[in-house]
């Protein structure tokens, strides 16, 4: 199978001996949305901008569509890239700047007319076509940004977080137009972000870094139910997180730990030392069901906000666990902070993993 995006064990180290990414393989089909996601310095952003051509790859390969583009300058490539700072060229107009790309290769004017009207109006910015880019708000800009980088008609799309100069209100519905332009269009996106929202709701795929490693890829349900590594598991979502050692197997795909709470089962090898629990995989006073993990502790702290109720649990060992629950349910407005609280989890929501 061919796909449009393929990285063969890429990797970049600067002159100075500090390595940037490491070994970095991946797979991306034609018309997949990929997140690249992780905190800030984890080489994320040097990837992408190594899939674009502005960066160097020092070992590995990148191949598109089943050609060998690694040493191929960015023009050359199939792909458009669009930067969080939106690099617009402020002394001309919305038009001039959609048209930017198309004017560098050489498109005849009738054309190239063609398209980028087309583009405008698909992106609501044809009564703005002759205003200066920097006379107009941030979602607009925004806009204009997207219509440059689609208008030559990419193979790939690589967005180098996007959205991190808009407001929270703007954000999600660029969000929602975004990932509803890229179903529409077919076109193969690469999203950089270190909003876990953006990639948990936008993307077919998360590409989980740090320290210039892939800690996991896997589609954004997996990846929250099921992390792969300690440092996902503490990254994504809000996790209580006990150790342990392993006491053996039930079946192929149940474990057991023996922590300082207690028994933990829960779905992972034979071998894993560490129980990976939600916050909202709890339930407050459960009755005691015949197989679940049952975790006494003493409510130490609860927060209420709109329909979710945000609480803390201390447990014997005098770990602080978080736990999210229904604020409407009557066990959680009944709590009071210091009362004693049993907490219940189906092992099919813990997740054993190695330490």
């Amino acid at each position: 199978m061919q796909h449009d995006l393929e990285l063969i064990s890429v990797g970049k180290t600067y002159s100075d001996g500090t390595v940037a990414v490491s070994n970095f393989d991946l797979k991306v089909a034609k018309g997949e949305f990929v997140a690249f996601l992780g905190p800030s310095g984890c080489g994320k952003s040097t990837t992408l901008r190594m899939i674009a051509g502005f960066e160097d790859i020092t070992e590995g390969e990148v191949m598109m569509m089943g050609r060998n583009v690694t040493h191929l300058p960015p023009e050359k490539r199939p792909t458009s890239m669009i930067f969080q700072n939106y690099a617009l060229f402020p002394h001309m107009t919305v038009r001039q700047n959609v048209a930017f790309g198309l004017d560098v290769k050489g498109m005849a004017k009738a054309e190239r007319n063609r398209k980028v009207d087309r583009i405008l109006d698909m992106f609501d910015l044809e009564p703005y076509a002759d205003r200066k880019a920097d006379r107009l708000s941030g979602g607009q800009r925004q806009r204009i940004a997207l219509a440059r980088g689609l208008v030559v008609e990419p193979e790939i799309l690589l967005l180098d977080e996007p959205l991190g100069a808009l407001d929270a209100n703007l954000r999600r519905i660029i969000q929602n137009e975004l990932k509803l332009l890229q179903r529409e269009l077919g076109i193969t996106f690469v999203f950089v972000t270190h909003a876990q929202s953006e990639a948990l709701g936008l993307s077919d795929r998360v590409v989980v870094m740090s320290n210039g490693v892939v800690e996991q890829i896997s589609p954004p349900r997996e990846l929250y139910r099921r992390p792969a590594t300690p440092f996902v598991a503490d990254f994504i979502g809000s996790n209580t997180i006990l150790r342990g050692r392993s006491v053996g197997t039930d079946g192929p795909a149940f474990g057991r730990i023996d922590t300082a709470v207690g028994l933990i089962d829960g779905v992972g090898p034979a071998g894993a030392t560490m129980a990976v629990i939600p916050a909202e995989a709890f339930r407050i006073q459960p009755q005691h069901t015949p197989g679940e993990v049952h975790l006494p502790g003493t409510l130490s702290a609860r927060r209420l906000v709109g329909a979710v109720g945000h609480l803390k649990v201390r447990l014997a060992d005098d770990t602080e666990i978080a736990v999210e629950i229904g604020a409407d349910r009557p066990e959680v407005r009944a709590l009071q902070i210091g009362a004693p609280v049993t907490l219940g989890v189906d092992p099919a929501s813990v997740t054993l993993i190695q330490a």
